[in-house]
């Protein structure tokens, strides 16, 4: 490593508020630098991310036209994601994510200024190149995060697309949270190094518990377990779509503050619940298997198995958003009477437990989360929210929490004690000379 990129690689790591990289992030970036193709395998959470940003950055010219690096990721989230810890990284290079749920316009204005580095999802980017939105020859790097999520979704056919409309002298970054046996024909590439943490990273320090109910009490079981962890972050899986809306509809009727997250939701919406939820304005969040990877959301203390995946796969997917980075956790099964335990798991690993009879609600979760009607594109930043709330609104800085802004809409978290006289205070105010909405997310 030259003496100017160790000094760029500690000001990102300021900028990010970390202390050091972890081995597995620094031979990433030391293996990258020969234009080696590489398959880094690395369970979730160890921090891919930020060893793909880094190896890549160290390919980019500021004096070089054009595209110079894409990143493709199987998801939206996971796309805005990485686009987000790029931009924390505040390297002065043009970044643009692309990603379906919103308009095509708008990604086609931002593209008009080029970017050096492009992340987006196979679909959206497929569509740009058949609308000719963009020129791929300057590509120096390709980047496929959660590749193996990727070719489950069954992206083959937009990921062969992009893969046509490159030159084939580029050099490729794959990250997997599992091996792949054989990677498919449009890869231009046939030899590669792998590096592999999956079997020297330490075991999760985690706890499975087995709780049993009847088919018909399932779901007050489920809420009465999750009543009982007392506002503590909680994930709970289930296979279906139809099984969280019934969960969540249980859970409305009862006022317990929950959020939702799966494929129907509109891309507003999901965006909109992960914030509550990275905020602490929702403690539990339902799911499907959508959020068992490469989403940023907080530490979380519970995972909860409403339904088995069929693979084991998926299972430890699932347990790896909790215990992640050295943190333990606790992984609960609610299995019913007429269910059966998939084959992969080992009944006498697990220790039965039971849930309190009696449904005690938790108090109301410490933050409320605020909407704000202007964005990035109206050049409101988190400063100018942060100078609104605490000179007009009175609140101290620790009455603050997460604060995020899209391209028309922002969201801050602010401790529920607050809200009715924040909101007075606050009532007609003018943010960076506009006049905004502002009002509780719903």
């Amino acid at each position: 490593m030259s003496e100017n990129q160790d000094q760029i690689h500690a000001g990102i790591l300021k900028n990010l508020s970390i202390a050091k990289l972890n081995p597995m992030q620094v031979e990433v970036i030391e293996k990258a630098g020969p234009n080696h193709n590489l398959m880094l395998l690395s369970p979730t959470g160890s921090g891919k991310t930020l060893a793909f940003l880094i190896a890549l950055l160290n390919k980019l010219n500021k004096n070089e036209p054009g595209i110079q690096a894409l990143v493709i990721a199987p998801s939206r989230e996971l796309a805005l994601q990485i686009e987000t810890v790029f931009r924390n990284m505040k390297t002065g290079f043009k970044v643009s994510c692309l990603y379906g749920g919103h308009s095509v316009q708008i990604e086609k204005n931002n593209l008009s200024e080029t970017p050096a580095v492009v992340i987006g999802t196979p679909g959206r980017l497929a569509d740009h190149i058949g609308r000719g939105s963009f020129d791929l020859s300057t590509v120096k790097v390709i980047v496929l995060d959660e590749f193996d999520k990727s070719l489950q979704m069954g992206f083959h056919k937009e990921l062969e697309i992009i893969f046509k409309a490159l030159n084939g002298h580029q050099q490729h970054l794959l990250t997997s949270a599992t091996a792949i046996d054989e990677l498919p024909a449009f890869l231009p590439f046939s030899g590669h190094q792998t590096i592999d943490y999956l079997q020297t990273s330490a075991p999760l320090k985690l706890q499975v518990k087995l709780v049993k109910t009847e088919s018909t009490e399932k779901p007050e079981t489920l809420m009465r377990l999750v009543a009982g962890f007392n506002q503590e972050v909680c994930l709970v899986f289930c296979n279906h779509i139809e099984a969280v809306n019934r969960l969540s509809a249980l859970l409305k009727k009862h006022n317990f503050e929950h959020g939702v997250f799966h494929g129907d939701l509109e891309q507003v919406d999901r965006e909109k619940n992960l914030i509550r939820f990275r905020g602490g304005a929702t403690n539990v969040l339902i799911a499907t298997d959508l959020a068992a990877r490469g989403l940023d959301i907080p530490e979380i203390r519970h995972i909860v198995h409403y339904q088995l995946p069929h693979q084991h796969d998926a299972f430890l997917h699932r347990n790896g958003r909790t215990a992640r980075m050295h943190a333990s956790g606790q992984a609960y099964l609610i299995q019913a009477s007429d269910e059966k335990l998939q084959p992969y798991m080992d009944p006498a690993e697990m220790e039965e437990m039971t849930v309190n009879p009696q449904l005690k609600l938790p108090p109301a979760p410490e933050y409320v989360c605020l909407y704000i009607s202007a964005g990035k594109k109206e050049k409101i930043n988190k400063g100018d929210i942060a100078g609104l709330l605490t000179k007009k609104g009175g609140l101290e800085a620790s009455e603050i929490g997460l604060i995020t802004t899209l391209d028309h809409a922002s969201y801050v978290s602010v401790k529920r004690n607050t809200l009715t006289k924040l909101m007075l205070a606050i009532k007609g105010e003018k943010l960076k000379k506009q006049k905004v909405k502002i009002e509780v997310a719903k």
